[in-house]
């Protein structure tokens, strides 16, 4: 029997059982992929999906296995009628929040990246993967979920203490544990596009030199974005865009639609064409028993901003401690319910605040400013939001819990309970949190002196350090570090250590 079976080894599950492997844990991945796929989603990763990384032992080796030479510009753009129209301003500047998190961003296909976490799982040993195989039914009990798996005629039962859905937004588990969703749907069919041009790859060094992605914002497209991205040096890209409802693979001029966002008759060479409906989903739990869902599985939506493997990503970082923590004997139930506490709300925000924001703000733009009937007071406008998106960054994009948890914050340096831990150098050279462990929490003493740990029954890596200037940056001489990085508690002194610790397991 495993501690925990995941179905679907995407990246989501493959981060997952990684968390969950390196805790010692055994664990089945059932993923209906032999290979994975090549198709070019999920890729930019953030700075804060960087910090997983590291803790997966995976960081060097994604960014050896990127399609794009190391030291070139990971930056994007947004344009208006045309990638060439001459009306542009930077757009989702990952590097303006980079002194908050202790790893660099980085832009790879999601292929890329799921091969290297598939190599990263052979090596340990408490994991099992089932590749080729599908989940067919499940069931369960008071001791364990049982999930039935298919590869053609054969069928095998895996028998697990908890089961979770990262199989993407079409999940079986997470439909047959009777979890529904609330959908939210734009009544746009997407295409999705891969091509190839060596030209449109010179006009963008020539242009562009220092971005990989590139959004226009189209008069006629109802503020839905045309988007490019980069995928391998030189020669390939991808191209997200609005078609009539009744497009097909055979009815429409594809080349002829990549060429007028483009703003020029580049010659290009289609590789690859699929449709998507363009909604935004989320499960109305995240748990029923024993069954728990992740990532796509638990919300979906467009890759407007690049939030979706990033967010399926803190998904599993979440929820992995937290099994971890009650398979191991002291976690509890209430530390389990508050995953969907915690990550529901911050993907609602997410959905309201920063996806469906774009299109809310693109079309009052284009609605109210045209450039053919008023170009002075287009020019005016397009200059404001230039000069807001410089001003601004993603610097509200802070995922954070407490009272409220949410998408929206301002990054700082201040340690607070709830937030994600901003990085700091001790005076003895290390650095916090990037040198600590994450095998459990984290008593950070930064006045010196040593807190009473003695029988609590926790996990708990120390750090004793006499470091004022650390201190004042984070406002706090005392700092209880969770697992995945956030804070559980801050204070003046350690002398409730007891008491802090037996509440932060339960949250």
């Amino acid at each position: 029997m495993y501690d925990v079976v995941i179905s679907g080894g995407g990246p989501v599950g493959l981060g997952l059982a990684i968390e969950l492997g390196q805790r010692g844990r055994k664990v089945a991945v059932i993923e209906r992929n032999e290979t994975p796929p090549k198709i070019p989603k999920g890729q930019n990763l953030t700075q804060r999906t960087m910090e997983h990384m590291a803790a997966w032992g995976v960081e060097d080796a994604i960014r050896d296995a990127k399609t794009i030479p190391k030291g070139v510009g990971l930056g994007g753009l947004t344009a208006y009628g045309s990638l060439t129209s001459g009306y542009h301003y930077d757009w989702y500047k990952r590097a303006s929040v980079a002194p908050f998190y202790s790893a660099e961003n980085e832009r790879l296909p999601q292929y890329a990246t799921e091969a290297v976490l598939r190599a990263r799982l052979e090596e340990l040993p408490g994991v099992d993967t089932f590749y080729g195989w599908k989940t067919e039914s499940h069931a369960q009990d008071d001791a364990g979920v049982t999930l039935k798996m298919s590869r053609g005629a054969e069928m095998r039962d895996v028998r697990a203490a908890y089961a979770v859905g990262c199989e993407g937004s079409r999940s079986r588990l997470r439909d047959a544990a009777g979890i529904t969703e609330t959908r939210q749907d734009h009544d746009k069919l997407m295409v999705l596009v891969v091509f190839r041009s060596p030209a449109f790859f010179d006009l963008l060094q020539e242009r562009f030199p220092d971005k990989q992605f590139y959004n226009v914002i189209h008069p006629d497209l109802d503020g839905y974005w045309q988007f490019f991205g980069m995928v391998d040096w030189g020669q390939t890209f991808f191209f997200h865009a609005p078609v009539p409802a009744d497009t097909d693979r055979e009815n429409f001029d594809f080349a002829g639609y990549i060429q007028s966002a483009i703003g020029e008759p580049l010659p290009l060479e289609t590789e690859y064409v699929g449709f998507w409906d363009l909604r935004i989903t989320l499960a109305d739990q995240y748990r029923k028993g024993r069954v728990f869902i992740a990532g796509d599985a638990a919300h979906s939506h467009p890759p407007y901003g690049g939030y979706g493997i990033n967010t399926g990503f803190e998904d599993a970082r979440n929820l992995g401690w937290k099994l971890a923590a009650v398979l191991e004997g002291w976690g509890t139930e209430a530390l389990l319910d508050s995953y969907e506490a915690e990550r529901h709300p911050v993907f609602a925000s997410t959905a309201r605040d920063f996806i469906e924001k774009f299109i809310r703000d693109d079309r009052a733009f284009i609605e109210a400013h045209d450039l053919a009937r008023d170009k002075a007071d287009f020019e005016a406008a397009w200059q404001a939001r230039a000069t807001a998106s410089a001003d601004t960054g993603i610097g509200g994009f802070r995922p954070h819990y407490g009272d409220a948890p949410s998408a929206v914050g301002r990054h700082g340096m201040t340690a607070e309970a709830g937030q994600h831990l901003p990085p700091q150098v001790l005076p003895s050279g290390r650095r916090v949190p990037g040198d600590l462990s994450g095998a459990g929490f984290t008593w950070v003493s930064l006045d010196g002196s040593v807190p009473d740990l003695a029988r609590v029954g926790v996990p708990v890596e120390l750090v004793v350090e006499d470091a004022p200037e650390v201190a004042g940056t984070y406002g706090a001489a005392q700092i209880l570090l969770r697992p995945d990085g956030f804070v559980a508690w801050v204070g003046s002194d350690s002398l409730s250590a007891q008491s802090v610790l037996a509440f932060a397991t339960t949250r």
